[in-house]
C-alpha cells in the first residue's frame, strides 16, 4: 500500500464500527466509512471531542450534527505550498481526498524531472488537488469536470495556493465528450490523470457504471497522449475494481502503444491509534521507463 503520510494538518485519529474520526487542521469530524468493519474499542473522550458528526439517512444522503463548537462554513488546510478550502457538504465529503497526496507527489516528481514542457489533462478533476500539484511543478494543465460548482471550488483553491496565474484551462464539460473533441482537434498531452466516479448519469439521463465504461474510456484517452508521454494515472474507489484489474487495463492499452511499465496498489492514510493504515481506494500508474 502507498500511504499518504506527509500531511501536517490532517490526520485520522481513530476508526471503528464503520466510522472514522479525522482532524482537519484543528476541526474534528466523524464521517461514515462502510469498509471499517472492525469494532475496536473507542476512546470515548477522544470521540466525544468531535466538532461534527455526519449521520447517514435511511432514505439516502444524510446530515451533520454539530456537538461542540460548530466550525465555520469553510476553512483552509495546507499540504506543503498547496492550500485548500475545506467545507463539509451534505454528502459527507469535505472537498478533499487526502490520500491522493501520494499521487500528487508522484506527478510533481515526474514533471520536475522532465527536460521539456509538460501538458497534463486532469479528468473528473473535482476541486483540483492534482491540478494544483501539477501546476506548481511547472506543468500546463487542462482541468475538466462536469460540475460548475466543483470547477469554481478548484479555482478558489488555485487562488489560495497562489497559482491563479499558472497556465490552467478550467473546463466545465462531460469528460468523455471533451476528450472526443480534443481528438478531433489534434490536441496532445504528456500526462493524464483521471478519478472517475463509480456511478453516475450522463447528460441524457443514461446510467454510467465505471466497471462497464473504464476500458473504453482509457482507450479513448490514449488517443490524446503525446508520442512520448510521461504518465497515465487512474484512480478508483469502486470496491469491485481491484488495483490488478486497473493495471491490466492500462497495460493492455498503453504498453503496446508506448512501451513503459504499469504499477498498481491500494492507497491509504495512517491511523494514529493503531499505527496501521486505512485503505482509501486504488491507483494504477503507467509511466515511461527511464
Amino acid at each position: 500500500m502507498r500511504i499518504a503520510d506527509k500531511w501536517e494538518q490532517y490526520k485520522i485519529l481513530d476508526t471503528s464500527s464503520e466510522e472514522k474520526l479525522e482532524d482537519w487542521n484543528g476541526v474534528k469530524l466523524i464521517r461514515p466509512d462502510p469498509q471499517i468493519i472492525w469494532k475496536t474499542p473507542k476512546n470515548e473522550s477522544l470521540w466525544k471531542s468531535a466538532d461534527g458528526h455526519y449521520h447517514r439517512s435511511s432514505s439516502g444522503g444524510g446530515s451533520w450534527d454539530y456537538k461542540n463548537n460548530k466550525p465555520k462554513d469553510s476553512w483552509t488546510m495546507s499540504y506543503g505550498n498547496l492550500k485548500f478550502k475545506i467545507k463539509p457538504t451534505g454528502f459527507k465529503h469535505t472537498g478533499l481526498f487526502p490520500e491522493q497526496a501520494v499521487n500528487w507527489d508522484f506527478m510533481r516528481n515526474k514533471i520536475r524531472e522532465s527536460d521539456r514542457e509538460v501538458n497534463v489533462l486532469n479528468l473528473f478533476a473535482y476541486t483540483g488537488g492534482a491540478t494544483l500539484a501539477c501546476a506548481e511543478a511547472g506543468a500546463s494543465v487542462c482541468h475538466v469536470d462536469a460540475s460548475k460548482g466543483m470547477v469554481a471550488w478548484a479555482r478558489e483553491n488555485a487562488a489560495l495556493s497562489g497559482l491563479e496565474d499558472r497556465p490552467v484551462r478550467w473546463i466545465v464539460d462531460d469528460c468523455e465528450k471533451f476528450v472526443k473533441r480534443e481528438i478531433r482537434r489534434g490536441k496532445k498531452y504528456d500526462g493524464i490523470v483521471m478519478d472517475p466516479p463509480s456511478y453516475g448519469r450522463g447528460s441524457g439521463g443514461e446510467i454510467w457504471k465505471l466497471e462497464d465504461s473504464i476500458y473504453d474510456l482509457v482507450e479513448l484517452c490514449s488517443q490524446v497522449l503525446a508520442d512520448e508521454p510521461l504518465f497515465f494515472l487512474l484512480n478508483s474507489y469502486t470496491t469491485g475494481l481491484s488495483p490488478a484489474v486497473m493495471a491490466y487495463i492500462l497495460d493492455s492499452i498503453l504498453v503496446k502503444k508506448f512501451g513503459g511499465k504499469v504499477t498498481s496498489d491500494e492507497i491509504g492514510l495512517p491511523v494514529n491509534t493503531s499505527n496501521m493504515a486505512l485503505p482509501c481506494g486504488s491507483t494504477a500508474i503507467w509511466q515511461k521507463q527511464g
